[in-house]
């Protein structure tokens, strides 16, 4: 009996049991009856999880990504590369400028003067200090005023050549960045790229032009082409990609191309004709795509359509707005306007583009008898360096890019090298000539060869094909290697097409000592005029001006307005009667005259040292330096 009423009572216990863990199971409940939660015994078997990264390691992951992004790499690889082939730019540059004292200076005056201007009278800034009593005088050259933001930094000549020296060889780190991105956007390997973002910032040709930093400062262009080819998804290696299409960096590329064309007319309105021409050219080839081959009929999303309308509205106030000082300069000034006589003074023959400038560590000192043929070498020694023409030729017939792809490269390529020759060609009657007629802007232009960036530019794709089919030979030479990747030896050969468009691209460039500020500039008022004057002094003037930012008659541009003209003219016999009349009829102050700059036999010579009490003015020595006061 005892064995039965255990069983029961032990078989009652087991259904009981039963009955709790099925009613566990049925409302999920996995604690026991002293309230601790049972293991669960399939735990072991699932995936654990991994708790949320702290903020300091989503940020350096970030940062990490960041640092290691090819762009990136690219841009400090450019400012490095920058820093050594503009070498010794940053060695001194509180007292030293590339090239030479003179356009420089000017330049350097040129982004101080925006700079203060906007801080601190915004509504005189194309009447500037210079060319007094001259209005507009600020567009009687480019104005770079693209740079203003860095011209609010720092004050007087020294910070103005500091901001210049870093601003060139910035200068040429973005013009080696933007063409890198532009031809990897084409659809070239990284070692292509490179070689044509050197040959496009380093061309020999270029060093003619380190005292132009108008000229120098290209790189918006690659850049803006690359960003607006990769808003749209166009490449030459992969043709039109819908899917790739991004509205913001089509709407970064109209800001960078408006950038661009603030620095000036001068390399700027030929851009702005190319924006227009490749506009117009894609139009037109999507329309015959849709109507006659049925082809892709949306080339623009509603994004794209919107970023393309309003950045393009952008670039064209800016350029209408840039526009309109320079205009009235050329009604003010007719005789500012270039003419067929100054075309034909700066066109290059055709040996012009494989000649080098003195500037050149290589070619410079053999190319002299060829530079001594040309009427004006600094603007017709146009050489974009052998290397890279060779390896253009090369890509002609060993290349990632189509035949026809190629031919049309050549095809502009000849073209623009045409048109660069100005009135060379034919006398330029069906090239130069007509677009200096009726093409609006182009009467200001008056280097044809400047239109070697465009050149420069095109025959660096071309080289980046041939170069990109030789590296993917040798990756397929080495296909069967253990890793499959080139030996050590065989990357070193990928690299020698870069490192000779690099060594055609090492300088010689001066970089002449910086005239320094006479103590007088930082405190006589103005209205003033310094003495004696000149085109190339007067741009030191300038520089010497950006202390108080006086007003001053003294202006060196790229014309000479003929009320300057006539008070370099009225001061020939200064001091006398008649000038110093003069002078306070224009409304001058003050006149400091620098006497190691007085040439000899003058009549200024004989006469700074003399009384001037009978003149009704006054005189003062002022360290190396002689103050009248009207």
């Amino acid at each position: 009996m005892k064995t039965d009423v255990s069983a029961k009572s032990d078989g009652a216990t087991a259904a009981a049991g039963g009955v709790a863990v099925a009613e566990k199971d049925k409302d999920g409940d996995d604690t026991n009856e002293d309230g601790t939660k049972e293991p669960d015994r399939w735990a072991e078997f699932a995936g654990r999880t991994e708790p949320p990264p702290s903020v300091p390691l989503r940020v350096g992951r970030r940062v990490g990504r960041f640092l290691r992004h090819e762009w990136t790499i690219a841009a400090l690889i450019s400012m490095a590369t920058a820093v050594v082939m503009t070498w010794p730019t940053l060695r001194y540059p509180r007292h030293t400028i590339p090239q030479d004292i003179w356009d420089p200076t000017l330049q350097a005056w040129q982004m101080s003067w925006s700079g203060h201007s906007l801080l601190t009278n915004p509504g005189r800034l194309w009447h500037s200090n210079a060319f007094f009593p001259e209005l507009w005088s600020f567009a009687f050259s480019d104005s770079l005023l693209g740079y203003a933001p860095l011209g609010m930094i720092g004050e007087g000549p020294v910070a103005a050549v500091v901001r210049y020296n870093i601003v060139f060889v910035l200068a040429h780190a973005l013009a080696t960045f933007g063409a890198y991105m532009l031809v990897r956007q084409l659809g070239a390997g990284r070692t292509g790229s490179a070689v044509a973002a050197a040959g496009y910032t380093y061309a020999p040709w270029l060093l003619a032009q380190a005292g132009h930093l108008h000229i120098i400062s290209n790189g918006g262009i690659p850049l803006a082409l690359a960003m607006l080819a990769r808003g749209h998804g166009f490449s030459f290696r992969h043709g039109y990609r819908p899917h790739r299409r991004h509205a913001g960096w089509a709407l970064a590329g109209w800001f960078v191309a408006a950038w661009q064309l603030s620095l000036g007319f001068g390399i700027g309105l030929v851009f702005a004709y190319a924006l227009g021409v490749l506009a117009i050219g894609a139009l037109v080839g999507w329309f015959i795509r849709r109507t006659w081959f049925w082809g892709v009929r949306r080339p623009f999303g509603r994004k794209l359509f919107f970023a393309d309308l309003g950045g393009g509205a952008v670039f064209a106030a800016v350029g209408g707005l840039l526009s309109i000082p320079y205009f009235e300069v050329a009604a003010d000034h007719p005789y500012a306007r270039r003419g067929v006589e100054e075309i034909d003074l700066y066109s290059p023959p055709l040996s012009g583009f494989f000649t080098a400038p003195p500037e050149s560590w290589l070619w410079g000192d053999a190319h002299a008898p060829l530079r001594d043929s040309l009427g004006w070498p600094p603007e017709m020694t146009l050489l974009p360096g052998f290397a890279l023409i060779g390896l253009a030729l090369a890509g002609l017939f060993f290349s990632i890019w189509t035949l026809r792809q190629r031919l049309l490269l050549l095809l502009a390529i000849v073209v623009t090298t045409i048109f660069a020759m100005g009135s060379e060609f034919q006398e330029g009657r069906f090239t130069y000539i007509p677009l200096l007629e009726h093409a609006p802007g182009w009467d200001g232009i008056r280097t044809p060869g400047r239109l070697m960036i465009w050149v420069t530019l095109m025959l660096g794709v071309l080289a980046a094909g041939s170069v990109c089919a030789f590296v993917d030979r040798v990756k397929d030479i080495s296909a069967n290697r253990v890793p499959p990747w080139p030996s050590p030896w065989l990357r070193i050969v990928t690299l020698i097409p870069l490192a000779l468009v690099l060594v055609e691209g090492i300088n010689t460039t001066q970089h002449p000592i910086v005239p320094a500020q006479p103590a007088a500039m930082r405190t006589v008022e103005g209205p003033l005029l310094v003495l004696p004057s000149d085109q190339l002094h007067d741009e030191n003037f300038m520089l010497w001006s950006t202390t108080k930012f006086q007003d001053i008659v003294n202006g060196g541009s790229g014309f000479v307005p003929k009320k300057l003209d006539e008070v370099r003219q009225a001061t020939a016999t200064f001091p006398d009667q008649s000038s110093i009349a003069y002078l306070r009829q224009l409304g001058v102050r003050n006149v400091i005259v620098v006497r190691e700059l007085i040439p000899g036999g003058s009549t200024l010579q004989t006469a700074i040292d003399l009384p001037v009490d009978s003149l009704g003015i006054t005189r003062q020595d002022v360290g190396n330096v002689v103050v009248y006061g009207l």
